[in-house]
């Protein structure tokens, strides 16, 4: 198999591939070869939102090969933090990639006008976009599924007004119903006036032994659709946590002062399900159907009159615009996810940064001359409508501060103390205790992904834990997903990716590992993305933690500042940090 990238250069027009076999062999493919990539494009210091700024999208060895190795990621420099941003996205990409030929491309420069990517197989095109520039996200979708006729296995991804406009935290639209979403991806883009990819491909894939492929991919399914390990996706979804999470007492509420939803029942999963649940989409080559698609149906006119739109849901999105602004109806949280969807905005990040001005607003820090007279409280769902729009549009100084994120806004207004975010990435939906709040600051990207410490603390709760096990459990999963994102694999599948099958999955394709290779490798890949993050500025020892996070009863009880500062310090001598 040879192991390419595609390099395409917005400022020349032009693009080119490589042969990389030694990348690829060192590093796996997906994260492991994304930051690699980063770190030989992205100088010391540069703009993220300047020419010089590359977008490296990135597949791994099993893409379009086995079952739930769906994911692509996006390496770049956030916008938002200002350091590493790292995003990932199912869909169709990985697919497309793979039978494009393309196990990375790299995006350098920035186009003259608005343009738009079309790769099909190994021919690359850079189109004019100025008709579609100012569209919305799923607009433009449907424009460009009529303007390119495309063959084989498409993807269209593309961004909204949001980030053409630059929002620090405006993602990217991937096949209507998938998203990277997180860090600013989308702000990347509009600063290179990409309004979007097309892939297409047709290549085939040889496999070295194919009896021990079919044998491998037969267990892999088997263990997907035949056991109970991914059987919740498939049901309900994650949206299942609402419950959980309320009745742990451990679901962020109005801005985090409670960690219970009284109308949690009314946003449930079980509630979407009953009323909402319109149908199940999978991502391609997952058989599983883990995305809940609703029905909106909202009237347009007195007479009777309905527009009904299909808006994708799942938990964290249902914590960010539900139960954190106080919403507490599925038609209010389904009216805000599409929002953000047309305009192209990350649900998590504009449900923070909308809940610290909620509070923000009601402390006087803020006044209705700031916000336009848009009334921002809880439950609001037509002032949050207003104001989700306003941040996209930015038509005064206050609006453009929430565009930069909750940080940027809270150091200019004040309220720091409550403005939601770690590492400068706003926070997921889990109070559930110190490992938690740890997992998400130490993270490459600060994200509740990177080392799941939220379930770390329900183990705890269970079994209790002694600060030095609980940081032990972090690093062993900051590592090891290390490993499992450059696959790059669904989350959701740990439970069928063994490591076991992970070795059997790899030497099916040509490709041997042992489990000290896997381990050393999940290392190695940390080590470089920590190496990127200190260059570009960030420090473990001065990151700022809201002391909201201390106030509020979580899932493990109150949580004290000591016991943070001592797994933090843990954390660092383990990693052998000073």
């Amino acid at each position: 198999m040879l192991r390419k990238v595609l390099y395409i250069d917005l400022s020349k027009g032009e693009s080119w591939v490589q042969e990389r076999q030694e990348l690829f062999e060192n590093w796996m493919g997906g994260t492991g070869v994304g930051i690699r990539l980063l770190q030989e494009e992205c100088p010391k210091g540069t703009d993220p939102l300047s020419p010089k700024a590359p977008i490296i999208l990135s597949i791994g060895p099993l893409n379009g090969i086995f079952p739930v190795a769906t994911k692509t990621v996006a390496t770049f420099k956030s916008p938002l933090t200002g350091e590493l941003g790292e995003s990932y996205a199912g869909g169709r990409l990985s697919l497309a990639l793979r039978f494009a030929g393309h196990e990375a491309v790299v995006i350098r420069g920035q186009a003259e006008r608005p343009s738009y990517i079309s790769i099909n197989d190994g021919e690359v095109k850079i189109k004019d976009a100025t008709s579609i520039w100012g569209i919305d996200a799923q607009t433009t979708g449907v424009i460009l599924r009529d303007r390119e006729s495309g063959v084989g296995r498409r993807s269209i991804i593309r961004i909204g007004p949001a980030g053409e406009a630059g929002v620090r935290y405006a993602g990217v639209v991937v096949d209507t119903y998938r998203h990277f979403g997180r860090l600013g991806l989308g702000a990347v883009f509009g600063s290179k006036k990409l309004k979007a990819m097309v892939i297409s491909g047709t290549e085939t894939i040889d496999v070295p032994d194919i009896k021990r492929y079919k044998e491998i991919y037969n267990r892999l399914y088997k263990t997907t659709v035949q056991t109970d390990v991914m059987e919740k996706y498939h049901d309900l979804g994650t949206s299942v946590n609402i419950n959980v999470l309320n009745w742990l007492k451990g679901l962020p509420t109005k801005n985090f002062v409670l960690s219970s939803f009284p109308e949690g029942e009314k946003i449930s999963g079980e509630m979407f399900a009953e009323n909402q649940l319109f149908r199940r989409l999978s991502c391609a080559g997952c058989p599983i159907g883990c995305v809940h698609i609703a029905s909106l149906k909202t009237a347009f006119s007195k007479h009777h009159e309905f527009e009904v739109r299909k808006v994708s849901y799942d938990y964290e999105p249902i914590y960010s615009l539900g139960s954190n602004l106080g919403v507490g109806s599925a038609d209010g949280v389904l009216q805000l996810i599409d929002v953000c969807e047309r305009l192209g905005l990350d649900v998590m990040s504009a449900g923070v940064v909308l809940s610290w001005a909620t509070e923000a607003l009601e402390k006087g820090l803020i006044t209705g001359k700031d916000t336009m007279e848009v009334p921002l409280q809880w439950n609001g769902v037509e002032g949050y409508t207003r104001a989700l729009e306003n941040i996209a549009r930015a038509p005064n100084e206050f609006y453009a501060a929430l565009a930069r994120g909750v940080d940027y806004a809270a150091k200019k207004y004040g309220g720091v103390e409550y403005a939601m975010a770690l590492g400068g990435n706003e926070v997921s939906g889990y109070h559930t205790g110190p490992a938690s709040i740890v997992g998400q600051l130490v993270g490459v990207r600060h994200s509740h992904l990177d080392n799941g410490g939220y379930a770390i603390d329900q183990k705890a709760i269970k079994k209790p834990m002694d600060a030095e096990t609980m940081v032990d459990e972090i690093i062993k999963e900051d590592n090891s997903r290390g490993v499992f994102n450059s696959l790059v694999g669904c989350l959701f599948a740990r439970g069928v990716y063994t490591e076991e099958n992970i070795i059997d999955s790899l030497g099916a394709v040509g490709i041997r590992k042992t489990k000290e290779d896997l381990q050393e490798l999940g290392k190695r890949i940390f080590e470089e993305k920590y190496k990127f993050k200190v260059q570009e500025g960030f420090d473990l020892s001065r990151a700022r933690i809201p002391k909201r996070f201390y106030e509020t009863v979580s899932s493990a009880g109150l949580v004290t500042p000591e016991t943070v500062e001592e797994m933090l310090g843990l954390y660092r001598k383990k990693r052998g940090w000073s």
